[in-house]
């Protein structure tokens, strides 16, 4: 029974061992998202900012501001 117990309980840190072996992928997959996340956060403004899209944005400003109540 005490060799079945112990064996257990090596079989569980040995995999808790190996799921700390891992934990550097977190942080590295964090890295890529946040650059891609930055990146599309550029092209976003990008777009944004652009003549044909502010001359859009400024178009609707100015029909919902003459729009009648």
């Amino acid at each position: 029974m005490c060799r079945l117990v112990r064996a257990r309980l090596r079989a569980l840190v040995c995999g808790v061992r190996g799921a700390r072996r891992d934990a550097g992928m977190v942080t590295s997959e964090y890295a890529v998202g946040l650059i891609a996340a930055a990146a599309f956060a550029v092209l976003l403004y990008k777009v944004v900012t652009s003549d044909a899209v502010s001359a859009e944005l400024q178009d609707i400003v100015k029909r919902a501001l003459d729009a009648r109540m």
